[in-house]
């Protein structure tokens, strides 16, 4: 597998950072993306799906891409394979070839980094979505969010804005993440509407991350919802999430994005009419500061950096206008939560 990921790697072609071309790659291929002459090599590894899933790959390539728009150097990216049975091959490689800091994109990344970070000393590694606090590896940082918070508010506008008082949650995999995911939107629904009915469902058991790069099963899911009398529907799913917006799309009915502001890289008119809102993961800007932060030195390993509510690292983006008019409210509960006057529930 190694062998062959640098094959691929060898054979995709340098492309300008800052230049408007897509230099995405998929099924467990790579590239490599230059800007100026500065000395940064940033190894950029990917969740499933790889970059081009508009959410959560798409906004770590963002978030790199910024820091060496500002820093100049490159990016070399590689995507797990069908399986992600490679993960421990791709970390390795990544820093084999002198990249230096090297980024896991997503929380299945952990037990990989356990066995790779030690073997790399001299390396700084950095993990979205996993706590390294406690595990000894000093040479790793964690880079956390307040998903359950940034839930709560979608949760709590897609009460205010149902008609039917029946709302959805598509989760991608039943894992202890993206439970966070649920329990902050159950939370935000039922503060507005106790009564509220939502079903929530998830595509794959933990452990199987299939369930972020299924959009049919996604879309049937979100059928079934919508069917039983649903009118929204939000997904932490991943490039799943594409098949709940087929759905709300075909039944007349609304959806909620997550982690990028879906409205805006979704690609598709017609869907893009159906996402209210997403909730936003601001995987750009963590990294983007964490390579600013390795660039002056500062990285301190071993430590979690968790981005929140109160510091702009979660919320819920207003493209499209549909959330308009229910601002004032979200903004109140916004306060109450910063104020620590609502505790937002990490498990459903």
């Amino acid at each position: 597998m190694k062998a062959a990921a640098l094959l691929l790697a060898g054979s995709m072609a340098l492309a300008a950072c800052a230049s408007d071309e897509d230099t995405s790659s998929s099924g467990g291929g790579s590239s490599d993306s230059s800007a100026s002459s500065g000395d940064l090599q940033i190894g950029l590894a990917y969740d499933t799906g790889g970059r081009g899933d508009k959410s959560f790959n798409d906004s770590a390539y963002a978030g790199v891409e910024a820091a060496i728009k500002d820093l100049g150097g490159k990016v070399t990216e590689l995507t797990p394979n069908a399986d992600a049975s490679n993960r421990v091959d791709l970390l390795t490689q990544l820093a084999d070839d002198g990249n230096n800091p090297v980024i896991a994109v997503g929380f299945a990344f952990a037990d990989a980094l356990a066995e790779v970070a030690p073997q790399y000393p001299d390396t700084q590694f950095a993990v979205v979505d996993s706590s390294v606090d406690g595990t000894g590896l000093d040479n790793v940082t964690g880079l956390l969010f307040a998903a359950n918070e940034g839930s709560y508010l979608g949760g709590v506008a897609a009460a205010l804005k149902s008609t039917t008082g029946h709302i959805g949650f598509v989760g991608g995999v039943e894992s202890p993440l993206i439970q966070e995911f649920q329990a902050g939107f159950d939370a935000g629904a039922r503060a507005v509407k106790p009564d509220i009915v939502i079903e929530d469902q998830y595509i794959s058991p933990n452990g199987d991350f299939s369930g972020f790069s299924d959009p049919a099963k996604g879309k049937i899911l979100a059928q079934g919802m919508f069917q039983n009398g649903a009118d929204i529907v939000y997904h932490a799913a991943g490039g799943s999430g594409q098949g709940v917006f087929e759905a709300a799309s075909e039944a007349g009915a609304r959806a909620i994005g997550v982690d990028s502001d879906q409205y805006e890289t979704v690609g598709d008119t017609a869907l893009q009419a159906v996402i209210m809102t997403s909730v936003l993961k601001r995987v750009d800007n963590a990294i983007e500061a964490y390579i600013n932060d390795y660039s002056e030195g500062s990285v301190k390993g071993g430590t979690d950096v968790v981005n929140d509510l109160k510091s702009g690292g979660v919320g819920l983006a207003t493209s499209g206008g549909f959330i308009d008019d229910i601002q004032s409210q979200l903004d109140d509960y916004t306060k109450k939560i910063t104020d620590g006057d609502i505790e937002v529930p990490t498990t459903p």
